[in-house]
């Protein structure tokens, strides 16, 4: 698949948009390691190369180990995540995949007793941006493989 349409380039405005949606969430006290398991996990059910490819670099960079990231994908199979972890995954697994079902009550009361109110917006709203960004990747053909974390040599888009 080649790249379709430069979205960086063709719409700047909304661009800058979803970068600022970005940089709430990173300013939102949430952990960042937390962060970066979401955006994997969000990215690995929407099959988003490019964000996988980002957020597993940012993760390792952060300090996240490869056997946790190895095993993000089968997270309720094993007992490397802890039970914050755990309920903010079933969340960004339930807000990811609305259609048919919503998010079910159980889900919802599993996050709400690790996150505060205003820490689960927050963390939904994390999910509302690592969503776009994948639509985004995948709907335009944004190719994996350029992504350096930073501090290194980065190319390609960001975010």
């Amino acid at each position: 698949m080649k790249q379709r349409i430069n979205y960086q380039k063709a719409a700047p405005g909304a661009f800058q948009a979803m970068q600022g949606l970005e940089k709430y969430v990173r300013q939102s006290g949430l952990e960042p390691a937390l962060l970066e398991l979401v955006k994997t996990r969000v990215s690995q059910i929407n099959g988003c190369a490019y964000c996988l490819d980002m957020h597993t670099q940012d993760a390792r960079a952060a300090g996240e180990t490869e056997q946790r990231l190895y095993l993000l994908a089968a997270w309720r199979e094993t007992g490397l995540y802890s039970e914050c972890e755990r309920a903010a995954l079933a969340w960004a697994e339930a807000v990811t995949q609305l259609a048919g079902h919503g998010v079910p009550d159980a889900v919802y009361d599993e996050v709400r007793s690790q996150f505060e109110e205003k820490a689960l917006v927050d963390l939904t709203l994390a999910i509302v941006a690592i969503n776009g960004w994948n639509r985004l990747a995948v709907s335009f053909g944004v190719q994996a493989g350029s992504y350096r974390p930073p501090g290194e040599h980065a190319s390609g888009a960001q975010h």
